[in-house]
């Protein structure tokens, strides 16, 4: 964020006071964050964090309305959903390592949206806005065919589906049903 001060609005705000503000935020329940959470490795990770806002509508009002982020507003929705039904939510890291085009090994981080703890249930969850084909649906289970336990992995769309499970386990439903049925999650 400091660099982005810096460069779009020739700041030179320090990281201490945004993270202060940040805070001053979070203590007046204006946003909420979320802690990354490295899946293989089993550990948090200190930063960066993650924001939501916790009324997207104070949000719009305060930009005036003037960016509309459908797929960032999804995510912000399955995130208050998640938090009001009493999950504890984190954004999980996947490390992988992958050879390039030239042979030159990489280093990278797929992340999975939300890493929904409550009781000894966990849930990984994948907000995909939209999935027209199967090449943005492999893109979206990529992080998840990564990870090696049994807990259960979900992608939720916007597209009008039934929940379904694919070949590898992981089911597939539609925001409207997520919200609407509290016990989605569970099936």
């Amino acid at each position: 964020m400091k660099n982005t001060f810096k460069s779009v609005k020739k700041s030179k705000i320090t990281s201490a006071t945004i993270k202060k503000y940040l805070d001053y935020f979070e203590d007046s329940f204006l946003i909420e964050s979320a802690l990354r959470y490295d899946i293989m490795g089993k550990a948090y990770i200190g930063t960066p964090k993650k924001y939501y806002f916790s009324d997207l509508g104070l949000c719009n009002a305060r930009i005036n309305f003037r960016q509309f982020e459908q797929t960032h507003s999804m995510e912000n929705v399955i995130f208050n959903e998640l938090r009001m039904r009493g999950y504890s939510v984190d954004v999980g890291v996947v490390p992988i390592t992958e050879q390039n085009q030239d042979d030159k090994v990489t280093r990278k981080q797929l992340e999975v949206d939300f890493v929904c703890n409550i009781g000894s249930s966990r849930y990984y969850i994948q907000s995909a806005y939209s999935l027209p084909d199967e090449a943005k649906r492999t893109q979206e289970i990529r992080t998840f065919r990564k990870i090696d336990d049994s807990f259960k992995k979900i992608v939720i769309t916007k597209d009008i589906v039934q929940p379904h499970y694919d070949e590898y386990g992981i089911l597939t439903v539609n925001i409207y049903d997520f919200l609407l049925d509290p016990q989605i999650l569970e099936k």
